[in-house]
């Protein structure tokens, strides 16, 4: 990740590999992503700096990455694309998350135009677990 981020200083790690740094547990391998090729995924210009956040991977380094609400965002608009196991663990897993901030999730799920598949169309707050 660290030399990927090196070669590609705009890249901007999200979807699987940040679930992955932000420790949210969802059965993947991240090790299969660099095996098989590391898969791109694109925004409009105005939604790509939207939760970038630095983070250190296991191994001390600083990337580049999405932050947990943005991050739940991205897989709810690629939830065709992933694996259902992992689609939900990644959810059960942010909603136990002491440190999640729903007031941002709101704010990016409008941006994103996902708050109905995230909400199951009630407000974000009154979700149970939440």
């Amino acid at each position: 990740m660290y030399l990927l981020q090196l070669r590609f200083a705009q890249a901007v790690f999200s979807h699987d590999t940040a679930l992955f740094l932000h420790d949210i547990k969802t059965g993947y391998n991240p090790s299969r992503l660099t095996a098989e090729g590391v898969k791109v995924y694109t925004v409009k210009k105005e939604l790509y700096s939207l939760g970038v956040v630095q983070l250190a991977t296991p191994f001390g380094h600083t990337v580049t990455v999405y932050d947990p609400e943005r991050t739940v965002c991205d897989i709810v608009r690629s939830r065709k694309s992933i694996e259902a196991q992992t689609f939900q663990d990644a959810l059960k897993q942010y909603v136990r998350r002491r440190d999640k901030n729903l007031h941002r999730l709101t704010e990016y799920a409008k941006a994103f135009r996902v708050v109905k598949p995230i909400s199951g169309g009630q407000k974000l707050g009154q979700m149970k677990g939440l």
